[in-house]
């Protein structure tokens, strides 16, 4: 038995999509624990380039189980675009499985979505205007409708017409909007059903029976650590938690089955949406961070924001998830620096902390304290051993490991499968 969590150790698209598909091919199920089609994860492999917003990376290999947990709000729209999309390219998609207690995002989710995130202006938080905050709010409110309704449909008939009451009246009085149409919802979902009814089942009884039996699982976390409701740069976060502690939860797997907590940390920091982000470049650096790597979101193509490594983040998300060791992604990105900065410290007005504070006003205070190394100014992306890592470029990746205080398993050093540095195995 064998039980790995693969958590963004920052603000999301560290590169978890490909680290995933490359422990897959070893592993017996893969598990999304978190979030919606508001991520994006990127897999290239040899059959192309593929952007998963719902679906396990592990779906490119028939053997591996692959699991949308009960941790996940579903678009059924999406995901049935996203299988007939995979379909299309050859892809068999028969090994997804979808758990019975996840919930379903519904036509008001995705509006007030919308309307929410309007009402706030200048404090718009950057949702993807997806509707999973509203289907998260929902679930907790105890007014969500699940997957497993899906299946006994007079259950989803009767939720639907006792939810979308309440719905209605809120977008009618608070918004003056027309109401949304019972049977036309009705009509749609059932549609959703036919299709999606054979994915679903008992996904708890089904990984636990695996492990039982001395199976290998890989939990694959969506976002990343700092945009935890509890723990990140609140309110500008998402809606589930991307923690380790929320791989169980997302999952129905038991904390004490969990081996190892692996944590991705991009060479560099970016975010997506609004929030202080400290290490933040918008001169030419950041700017060309930006364009040699591509960083534009898979899931809504907005530019992303590109800074320094934040060692105050990465410590910080190291001690949350308690992670066994991590992956450094994205190296080569840095190759042509002259110089490299590594954020050690937060200054607050004539303080120094070197603790990530609470308060995102003050947050929105802090400058960088720099380290600054030299560049390696050399090509690493076909390199394929550590110890043949020019020497600057293996003294940045120590001195990050000293800062977070955990130890790099893997060096990605581009996209592709076999653009990696194994230093140690995973799985």
């Amino acid at each position: 038995m064998s039980v790995v969590a693969i958590i963004g150790a920052q603000w999301g698209d560290e590169g978890k999509g490909k680290i995933v598909d490359v422990l897959a091919e070893k592993a017996d199920a893969v598990i999304r624990f978190s979030g919606g089609d508001n991520a994006g994860h990127t897999v290239i492999n040899p059959r192309g380039e593929f952007k998963l917003h719902i679906v396990p990376s592990g779906i490119f290999y028939p053997r591996t189980a692959c699991i949308i947990g009960n941790g996940l709000v579903i678009n059924p729209k999406v995901l049935i675009e996203e299988l007939d999309s995979l379909k299309a390219r050859g892809v068999d998609v028969g090994n997804l499985h979808i758990s019975d207690r996840a919930h379903l995002i519904m036509p008001w989710h995705l509006l007030l979505d919308g309307l929410e995130e309007e009402k706030r202006g200048h404090s718009a938080l950057g949702t993807t205007k997806k509707g999973i905050g509203p289907a998260f709010a929902d679930k907790t409110a105890r007014i969500g409708i699940r997957t497993c309704d899906l299946i006994k449909f007079e259950n989803f008939k009767s939720r639907l017409s006792e939810i979308l009451e309440i719905k209605n009246e809120i977008l009618e009085k608070v918004y003056n909007l027309k109401p949304l149409d019972f049977d036309s919802i009705l009509k749609e979902y059932d549609g959703y059903a036919t299709r999606l009814i054979p994915h679903i089942k008992d996904t708890t009884a089904m990984v636990n029976d695996l492990l039982e039996k001395g199976g290998k699982v890989v939990l694959e976390g969506a976002q990343g650590a700092m945009l935890d409701p509890d723990f990140g740069s609140y309110p500008f976060v998402t809606s589930s938690s991307p923690l380790a502690a929320g791989a169980c939860i997302g999952s129905g797997i038991s904390p004490r089955k969990i081996d190892r907590v692996v944590g991705i940390f991009k060479a560099y920091t970016t975010r997506v949406g609004g929030g202080p982000m400290p290490t933040e470049l918008t001169d030419a650096v950041g700017e060309y961070i930006r364009q040699h790597a591509h960083e534009y979101g898979a899931t809504t193509g907005r530019a992303r924001r590109c800074g320094w490594f934040d060692a105050v983040v990465g410590r910080y998300t190291t001690q949350l998830n308690g992670f066994t060791s991590a992956i450094l992604t994205r190296l080569d990105v840095l190759d042509e620096m002259d110089t490299v900065k590594i954020c050690i410290a937060y200054k607050e007005n004539s303080s120094v902390i070197d603790r990530f504070p609470a308060d995102v006003n003050s947050l929105d205070r802090c400058e960088p304290v720099y380290e600054e190394l030299p560049g390696w100014k050399a090509t690493t992306s076909d390199i394929r051993d550590f110890k043949k890592l020019p020497v600057n470029a293996r003294k940045y990746i120590r001195r990050i490991e000293e800062l977070i205080e955990c130890s790099f398993h893997i060096i990605s050093i581009g996209p592709r499968r076999d653009q990696s540095i194994i230093i140690k195995r995973i799985i």
